[in-house]
């Protein structure tokens, strides 16, 4: 069991750094709390080994051509980050 956690901290770390380089580039920012960044990307993780994708943990899944917009980043988050200061699971702010 040990050795499964080291292996998920590590994907863990390995997809926050992608996306703090992602959020960087598209001039938005991680959500400062890493308990939230950390449980989401968990999850996304979670989802991708059950589901093939990185899909958002908030997105509901449809199995149709339409997921392919909710692999995360999602579609969506920069009109919900403009809109609300956040994409819906909060892993993105302004």
């Amino acid at each position: 069991m040990d050795k499964f956690k080291h292996i998920m901290d590590k994907e863990v770390e390995k997809l926050i750094k992608k996306y703090k380089e992602y959020a960087q580039e598209k001039g938005i920012k991680l959500n400062p709390n890493d308990k939230v960044v950390e449980g989401v990307v968990q999850a996304i993780l979670m989802r991708e080994k059950t589901l093939g994708k990185k899909y958002c943990p908030c997105r509901r899944m449809t199995n149709s051509k339409e997921d392919k917009k909710i692999i995360c980043p999602c579609v969506y988050h920069l009109d919900e980050i403009e809109k609300d200061g956040h994409c819906y699971c909060n892993l993105f702010v302004k």
